[in-house]
């Protein structure tokens, strides 16, 4: 049995003592954040290196925005999703949540940390109990954190109706009695159930096949509206991160190389990688194929990355100045402000390209394959069969047919 796409108006959890800050006070700030993985190796197991996972990140969440969080695999997202809730002990760097310090002497615990921000992860199945009914897993957050178990029940059966699921259905089932979609819900709900401000998704919706990830999406955009929630939505998929996210952070090898609002990174990207990422965005008209690769080679190692710019050794714009000076975003980290890590938006970083590119309206030429014949939405409509309203494809703005049109 499918679930129900229609979720139940869950009533909302927010109390005024929640938000302390105010609607401009960001509800997450992460200044200079690291964190090395050691290599060890030889006769007697020394560190013989780390890997750079994340490597000096700051940025901002603002209230009741999804930062879309984008990069290729091994770029530090999701051990950047670990430590924002500790998960992992972070090397340096600092997190404010709400104008309160994390993790300090007179700041905000741990434990309290993890009631205001929850993680749902990509493998739905692993990430569930395999001994534990969907309703015992939902309720088993509330019951640790002082929940009187009666309560918690109850919790765990209003969260499954929120996220469309029978509760007398599906609450008794075991993990391996559900399908994917209804497992990610059941995580969706888990992560609902100790009332949090902040969800991390990480790649919440890629093992999901497109008809229940269309799904998936609207429920997200539906409880994020009812219950006033902020999300940071790590993805694969540029064009899920373009419908669902406010703005968009760019990561490479561990850096921030570009962040600002999604109308700006997909329309007017700046950064090369920027630009070659979306270039790679495959087409679903036969007639517009890719000749070129947008990008070549592999992502440098880790362990010994480049010096300077991280991305120079495969930039078409690489100079001198790039290997031995690092960009760094402008501040601030936060807003509608759209900012690059690049030598050739800086005008005094002695770039040859850096007098042409802080031109205004002029941006940086890449060498990316160009594609014709995009699509509008009214014929995107016309290729989706089912014509919903609902459906997170049909609903955005894409300049191109999607694989959840295809359906």
């Amino acid at each position: 049995m499918s679930a129900s796409t229609q979720p139940h108006m869950f009533p909302r959890l927010s109390s005024p003592t929640r938000d302390r800050g105010g609607p401009a006070q960001p509800l997450l700030i992460v200044s200079n954040l690291r964190k090395y993985f050691p290599v060890r190796g030889g006769i007697l197991n020394r560190t013989v290196g780390h890997i750079q996972a994340v490597d000096g990140m700051s940025f901002s969440v603002m209230k009741g925005e999804t930062l879309g969080i984008v990069g290729e695999s091994g770029c530090g997202k999701s051990t950047l999703a670990r430590l924002l809730l500790y998960l992992l002990q972070p090397d340096e760097g600092e997190l404010v949540f709400d104008g309160e310090a994390v993790h300090t002497w007179q700041g905000m615990s741990l434990q309290e940390l993890r009631r205001n921000v929850q993680i749902v992860f990509q493998d739905s199945d692993s990430s569930l109990n395999p001994r534990m009914p969907a309703e015992d897993s939902i309720a088993y957050g509330p019951r640790v954190h002082g929940t009187k178990p009666a309560a918690a029940k109850a919790l765990a059966r209003d969260l499954l109706r929120a996220v469309g699921l029978d509760p007398e259905l599906f609450g008794p089932r075991y993990p391996h009695e559900l399908s994917g979609g209804q497992k990610q819900r059941v995580n969706i709900a888990r992560a609902l159930a100790l009332e949090p401000r902040l969800v991390i998704l990480d790649e919440a919706v890629s093992a999901l096949d497109k008809s229940i990830e269309a799904q998936v999406l609207n429920l997200l955009m539906e409880l994020k509206q009812q219950l006033d929630l902020t999300y940071l939505f790590i993805s694969h998929d540029l064009n899920v991160v373009q419908f669902i996210s406010d703005r968009v952070l760019v990561m490479y090898l561990g850096h921030i190389v570009e962040i600002g609002p999604v109308e700006a990174i997909y329309q007017a990207p700046k950064h090369p990688y920027t630009r070659a990422l979306l270039a790679s965005r495959l087409s679903m008209d036969p007639q517009v194929r890719m000749t070129e690769p947008p990008l070549v080679g592999d992502p440098p190692n880790p362990i010994a990355p480049p010096s300077g710019c991280r991305f120079r050794t495969r930039c078409p714009h690489a100079q001198d100045v790039c290997a031995r000076v690092t960009p760094r975003l402008p501040p601030p980290m936060h807003g509608a402000l759209h900012t690059v890590a690049c030598h050739i938006y800086d005008a005094a970083s002695g770039h040859p390209e850096a007098v042409a590119a802080v031109s205004p309206h002029r941006p940086v030429e890449i060498s990316t394959p160009v594609r014709q014949n995009t699509v509008t939405q009214r014929e995107q409509r016309r290729v989706c069969r089912s014509r919903s309203s609902r459906c997170a494809t049909c609903a955005s703005a894409l300049s191109r047919v999607s694989p959840l049109c295809m359906l």
